[in-house]
C-alpha cells in the first residue's frame, strides 16, 4: 500500500474507492513548510476581503510558480499565461536598470544643454518648454518607460523569497486587473532620469516634474499589499541637485491607487525616506470613474521620513488604523499625514503619531477641499489627541468637519494606539512576515 504524506499530522491513501486519513504522531509526523505565496487575504481583513476577497495567485499549478532573478525573467513570468492563476517568487534584489540612465539617452538629449535652453532667465515662465532639448527628452523618456514599467496580470501573487528580495528601479503597473497579491518585497522607488521642467507650474515660478510610481493601482479590483518596504533607497531626494532655484525632482509615488480602483488591503508595510507617498484618487475632475470606488483600509503600517500623503484622499471610503506616521525633524515644518481631499470620506482612528519638538500637531491634517472626516483615538507622542479639535485651532483659515459619514466593519483585531509603535516597528516590512 503505498503511502502520501498530508499536511502535518495526517496520511492520506486511497484503497479502492475509500479515502483513509490516517493519525501521524511522534517523530515520523512532519510538518508542510509555509508558503507565503499560496496564502490570501484572510476574511475580514479590509476592504480587500470583501466578497470573493483577494487571493492572487494563490491557485497555480505547478507551470505557473516561477522563480526570478532577473528583471527580463520577470517580466516574462508575468507575460506568460494570461491570467491564468500564477506566483512570482523574486529572489535577490533585481534590478530594472542595470545599465544605468545613460541607456535611455535618445540621440540629442544633454543635460547640461537642456538647462541653458529652458533658464528662465533666457526661457522665462510663460510657456511650456519646446524644441530639439524638449523633443529629445521626451524621446529618452520614452526609452526607460518601455524598459522599467512592468505590468502584472490578474490572479497574481509576488513574493520576495527569504529577507532581502525585491525590485531595484522598476514601476508595477497594476493596470486594469483583478485580485493581485504584492508581499515580502523590498521596492526601490523608480528614478526618473529625465524629469520635466515646467516653467509655468507652481505659481509661474516653475517646477519639475517626474514620472514613475514604485507601484500603480489603477482601475483594478481587489488587491493585498502586504509587509513590503518601500522606499528611495539609494537615492534620496536629499542628494538631488537644485536647478533654476527647485529640486531635480526625479521621484513620484510609491504607492498611488487611482482611476476607480477599489477593495484594497494595505498592511504591515514599511514606507521611508520619500516625498509624496500615496495618492487615493488622483484628481479632482473624475468623480464619475471615481465615485463611490477607491475602497481602501491601511493597517499597521510604519511611515518614516514621509513628507506628505500618508494617504491624500479623494472620493473613497478609505479606513486608516493602527498605523504609525514618524516624523523627521528635517521635516517638521513642512509635512502632513492626512489629506482630506474632494468628496473624501476618511476615518482614521487609533493611529500613533511620533513627532520632533516644535513639530505642529495641526499639520497633520492637510485640507484640500470640503471634506468631513472621522478622526478619533489618535495618540501623538504617546497622548490622546483631537487631531481635528487641535487642527482647526492651529490653521482656522482650513477648518475641519466631522463625521465621514461611514463606519468600518471590516477589520480585525484594533490594537492599542499606544501599542503600536511597538507593534507595527517589530513587525512591518519585508523580512518580516509572521
Amino acid at each position: 500500500m503505498r503511502i502520501r504524506k498530508w499536511h502535518a499530522h495526517a496520511i492520506t491513501t486511497v484503497v479502492g474507492c475509500t479515502a483513509l486519513v490516517l493519525s501521524v504522531t511522534g517523530p515520523t509526523a512532519q510538518a508542510k513548510p509555509r508558503d507565503p505565496g499560496r496564502e490570501t487575504l484572510s476574511a475580514g481583513d479590509g476592504w480587500g476581503s470583501e466578497g470573493a476577497g483577494t487571493t492572487g495567485g494563490a491557485a497555480a499549478d505547478a507551470e505557473h510558480v516561477y522563480t526570478v532573478t532577473t528583471w527580463a525573467e520577470f517580466k516574462q513570468a508575468l507575460a506568460d499565461g494570461g491570467d491564468a492563476p500564477k506566483i512570482i517568487k523574486v529572489k535577490g534584489m533585481i534590478d530594472a536598470v542595470s545599465e544605468g540612465c545613460e541607456a535611455f539617452v535618445a540621440q540629442g538629449y544633454d543635460l547640461q544643454q537642456y538647462l541653458k535652453d529652458y533658464d528662465p532667465a533666457v526661457w522665462g515662465n510663460d510657456r511650456p518648454a519646446s524644441g530639439p532639448q524638449e523633443d529629445a527628452r521626451v524621446a529618452s523618456a520614452a526609452n526607460q518607460n518601455s524598459q522599467i514599467k512592468a505590468f502584472v496580470p490578474s490572479n497574481t501573487t509576488i513574493v520576495g523569497v527569504g529577507r532581502n528580495s525585491g525590485i531595484l528601479g522598476g514601476s508595477l503597473q497594476i493596470f486594469g486587473v483583478s485580485n493581485v497579491i504584492m508581499r515580502n518585497l523590498t521596492i526601490e522607488a523608480p528614478l526618473d532620469c529625465f524629469p520635466k521642467w515646467d516653467p509655468t507650474d507652481d505659481d509661474n515660478t516653475g517646477n519639475w516634474n517626474s514620472e514613475y510610481d514604485a507601484v500603480v493601482v489603477y482601475g483594478t479590483d481587489h488587491v493585498w499589499l502586504d509587509h513590503n518596504t518601500f522606499t528611495d533607497g539609494r537615492y534620496p531626494d536629499s542628494e538631488r541637485p537644485v536647478y533654476f532655484g527647485k529640486v531635480f525632482q526625479q521621484h513620484d509615488g510609491l504607492t498611488d491607487i487611482v482611476r476607480g480602483s477599489d477593495y484594497v488591503t494595505v498592511s504591515w508595510n514599511r514606507y521611508q525616506d520619500h516625498d509624496k507617498n500615496m495618492l487615493i484618487g488622483n484628481g479632482d475632475g473624475l468623480a464619475a470613474i471615481d465615485a463611490g470606488k477607491l475602497k481602501v483600509t491601511m493597517h499597521h503600517n510604519r511611515f518614516e521620513g514621509i513628507l506628505q500623503r500618508s494617504p491624500r484622499v479623494r472620493f473613497g471610503q478609505v479606513d486608516v488604523y493602527n498605523n504609525h506616521y514618524v516624523v523627521t525633524e528635517d521635516q517638521k515644518d513642512d509635512y502632513y499625514v492626512f489629506g482630506v481631499g474632494i468628496s473624501s470620506q476618511l476615518y482614521a482612528t487609533h493611529n500613533s503619531l511620533s513627532l520632533p519638538p516644535g513639530a505642529g500637531v495641526g499639520k497633520a491634517l492637510k485640507k484640500w477641499s470640503e471634506a468631513p472626516l472621522t478622526a478619533e483615538y489618535n495618540y501623538v507622542n504617546g497622548k490622546l489627541t483631537d487631531l481635528i479639535a487641535v487642527h482647526n485651532a492651529e490653521i482656522p483659515e482650513e477648518t475641519l468637519q466631522r463625521g465621514a459619514g461611514w463606519t468600518p466593519t471590516l477589520r480585525k483585531k484594533v490594537d492599542s494606539p499606544r501599542a503600536v509603535p511597538w507593534i507595527v516597528g517589530h513587525g512591518a516590512g519585508a523580512g518580516r512576515i509572521r
